[in-house]
Order: structure tokens, then sequence, then C-alpha cells
């Protein structure tokens, strides 16, 4: 019989390898490869309206939500924040600051308790220096995910332009 911790442990790296594999950042990993990300992860538990980081902090790790309902506020004044997104199960953010050193661009709170994931830009490195090939597809879906939402907050750029002219 394994050791109790062993145990829990084991059952929360298979549902944390469940959960990778359904994340568009990492659908280019196979099972092995995302057996290999997983111990690069952290979990973190969250109570409704804890803040995870503040808008300026400094941002070195990326996160998933697992479960529970983050938003995200950006500051409209001095002690004004405006909620922005909306993020549920699935959903990542910060994903900019596993290759960038740039501090956060808006506040993240649980607007429920909730469960995260996060890879940090050291894990990440890590990860590139031990399996490349991991890494690489990795950087791969990132840029594609940075593309489409760049493609989208053009667009809805355009649309709230378009009435002005």
């Amino acid at each position: 019989m394994q050791n109790p911790d062993l145990e829990a442990f084991d059952e929360l790296n298979e549902d944390l390898v469940d959960f990778v594999a359904n994340i568009p950042l990492f659908d280019a990993l196979d099972a092995e490869e995302l057996t290999m990300l997983v111990p690069h992860m952290n979990v973190v538990t969250l109570s409704k309206d804890e803040i995870l980081w503040n808008e300026w902090d400094k941002g070195d790790y990326i996160c998933f939500v697992v479960r529970g309902t983050l938003e995200v506020l950006k500051k409209t004044g001095a002690d004004a924040m405006t909620p922005i997104a909306s993020l549920e199960r699935g959903r990542s953010v910060g994903e900019l600051s596993i290759v960038e050193h740039f501090p956060r661009s808006a506040t993240l709170r649980a607007r429920t308790d909730a469960v995260v994931s996060t890879l940090s830009r050291e894990s990440f490195e890590s990860l590139m220096v031990e399996r490349t090939e991991i890494g690489i597809k990795i950087l791969k879906n990132l840029t594609c995910l940075l593309a489409h939402n760049l493609r989208k907050t053009s667009s809805r750029l355009v649309d709230y332009m378009l009435p002005m002219s």
C-alpha cells in the first residue's frame, strides 16, 4: 500500500494531466509529454475575492483556471477597478509572463472559491532545457494563441472606431 500523501500526490498529478490535456496551449503534447510537463506546474487554491496578482506586479508565471471563476480587473482611477474579463475552467491568463519580464497589465481576483494551476517562467525555461521539443511545441501554440488574441483585439478596436468615422 502506498503512503497516503504519495497516493494523493499521484491522484493530483493524474487529475492535472487530464486537465492540461484539454488546454489549447498544450494540445500539441502527447500523453508522455504531458506527464513530463505536470511536475513543472503548481496548484494554488484561492478563496472568493482573493487576489492572485495586482496590476503592475512582477509577472513570472502563467495561470490556468482549474475550478471556479476568476475576474480580470483594470485600474480606472486611483481607487477604482473595472472588470474586463471573466475566466472559467480551462482558460489561461498571463501567457506572456513565461517569455517576457514585463509587469502584469491587470489585477486577477477570484470571483468564487477557485483552484488554479501555474507554470512559472523558471519552470518553463527548465523544461526547455530538459525537453526542448516540448518547449518548442508550447512556444508554437503560445504564438498562435497570442496571434488569435491580437486579431480579436484588433477587430474589437475596429468595431469601436467605426461609429466615430
